[in-house]
């Protein structure tokens, strides 16, 4: 069995993380793979200055700075869930993607021959939550010839 552990460094993905290390150290499990994915789309609102306004290369520098300090933010996200399988003796792979969460984790499931998802029930989506839907409740849907565990 292959697992595809999703993480985002909130409560409830620590949680899924804990649960996938408890399916793997119980039963026989051939590959456990921790996924971030970094929704690399930026927000309209960093870009929206006024009618008719655009952004100065000095803001376009700051704003990419920015991204890059998150992004490398995010990899320690990674970093933190690998140093959690180490601590129990589960030998783990990371995978680090740039894209659309849910879409990317069911590309990753599906592309890589995943037997299941574990993913935490909410994450940090805030109020984006709201308005488009969870991420697990999508790879829910999304996901094709594997199983999902919603973690909550």
């Amino acid at each position: 069995m292959k697992i595809l552990v999703c993480t985002d460094g909130s409560e409830q993905s620590r949680k899924a993380l804990e649960k996938a290390a408890d399916i793997a150290s119980g039963c026989r499990v051939d590959e456990v793979a921790i996924l971030h994915v970094y929704d690399n789309k930026p927000d309209s609102s960093l870009f929206y200055w006024g009618e008719g306004s655009s952004l100065s290369k000095e803001q376009l520098d700051q704003f990419q700075k920015i991204r890059e300090k998150d992004k490398d933010k995010r990899k320690n996200i990674l970093l933190d869930a690998l140093k959690f399988f180490e601590d129990k003796g589960i030998k783990v792979r990371t995978i680090f993607k740039e894209g659309h969460p849910s879409n990317t984790i069911t590309k990753v499931a599906e592309g890589e021959g995943f037997d299941m998802i574990v993913i935490g029930s909410r994450g940090l989506g805030g109020l984006n939550k709201i308005f488009l839907g969870s991420v697990s409740s999508a790879v829910v849907q999304e996901a094709r010839n594997c199983s999902v565990l919603t973690v909550k």
